[in-house]
């Protein structure tokens, strides 16, 4: 939301402040608030609608080349690297294709949850499908970086122990370990909320009174950190390897022009998977914490009366949105970033052993 529209709804608020009760005064406010939201461009239907899309295409295209390659591969380390690629892509694809269309139902509904969920339930299985697949692409971006640097650092291990049956394994228990997390509210322990502007729930992150909500919250954010840093120290530890073997690689001039290229492009794409991960996660787990400290959450935008007073909590509630729409982005991002980019880089590295 703009600052001339915050400016418009304190003018409302102040104008309607001394003839209503503060109950209608809040019911008001909460209402034109959303509607104003809209109208200001910062909410519209066709951001959801735009990322499903290209998300859908992204991520349909990469499922669709890496199940071509994997039929044709038959180095082991390249189909690990393949199911760990494909997996990721089926995440990222069923985290839209369960969360978009609800987003899109609200919208049509004029940004009233309560409309498609009477009963509360769709809120609460979307905010385990907000925490599902938030943390399960970014624990697959740090097995991914794991296994690359093991396979370039310890090349004999790996080829002796990495097998693609450990790595089926370690999937499945990623996504199961990450769902029993997400099911936690279910359970009792933690609070999905219905966040502002009003069209999609996830972990509150103000209602400390609410049993383990602190707790779930803080353990999210925290999960969601040491996965960023697990996934860049392993790309630093891949690239430094990379760069001492191209120095240390066979002196001929042709192994060594090739192996120059191959890591150039190789060092390129470590570098953009961990500017796309810091750039899209970090906004959403910093301001969590944040948020977390100060016992505050985006749900409270619904309800708060804006006044000049509440004007830091708008500011986060604009920020919260707009973090979330960034880690949203990292669905559509991954495929190119690890796969359509580097087709021919995929190539390259079926023609080398490291």
């Amino acid at each position: 939301m703009t600052s001339k529209c915050q400016s418009s709804d304190v003018l409302l608020q102040n104008l309607t402040a001394g003839t209503m009760m503060w109950e209608s005064n809040h019911s008001k406010s909460s209402q034109d608030g959303a509607g104003k939201s809209a109208s200001c461009g910062s909410v519209s239907v066709f951001f959801p609608i735009i990322m499903m899309v290209t998300g859908m295409v992204g991520n349909s295209l990469a499922m669709l080349l890496v199940y071509s390659a994997y039929r044709k591969k038959e180095n082991k380390r390249k189909k690990s690297f393949l199911l760990c690629i494909g997996s990721l892509a089926l995440t990222d694809l069923f985290g839209q294709l369960l969360t978009t269309p609800i987003v899109i139902s609200v919208y049509r509904a004029d940004l009233k949850w309560k409309r498609v969920d009477p009963s509360g339930t769709l809120c609460a299985f979307f905010g385990v499908c907000m925490t599902t697949f938030g943390l399960c692409p970014l624990f697959l971006a740090s097995a991914m970086a794991v296994e690359r640097a093991l396979a370039i650092t310890a090349p004999h291990w790996y080829s002796h122990y990495m097998k693609t049956s450990v790595t089926k394994q370690v999937l499945v228990i990623i996504w199961c370990l990450v769902l029993l997390f997400a099911l936690l509210p279910i359970a009792g322990v933690g609070k999905y909320t219905l966040q502002w502007p009003g069209t999609w729930c996830f972990i509150s992150t103000g209602d400390k009174d609410v049993t383990g909500n602190t707790f779930f919250a803080t353990t999210f954010a925290a999960l969601g950190i040491c996965s960023l840093l697990v996934t860049l120290s392993c790309n630093v530890v891949t690239i430094r390897a990379l760069v001492i073997r191209c120095k240390t690689k066979a002196t001929s001039t042709q192994s060594s022009k090739q192996w120059e290229r191959l890591t150039t492009e190789t060092v390129i794409q470590l570098m953009g998977i961990m500017c796309v991960l810091l750039t899209c996660w970090s906004p959403l787990l910093v301001l969590m914490l944040k948020m977390i400290s100060t016992h505050t959450s985006s749900h409270q935008c619904n309800s708060a009366a804006v006044s000049l007073s509440s004007q830091d909590l708008q500011m986060d509630c604009n920020f919260f949105l707009t973090a979330i729409r960034l880690a949203s982005l990292n669905q559509i991002l991954d495929p190119w970033v690890y796969l359509l980019l580097r087709e021919i880089l995929l190539r390259k590295f079926c023609q080398y052993k490291c």
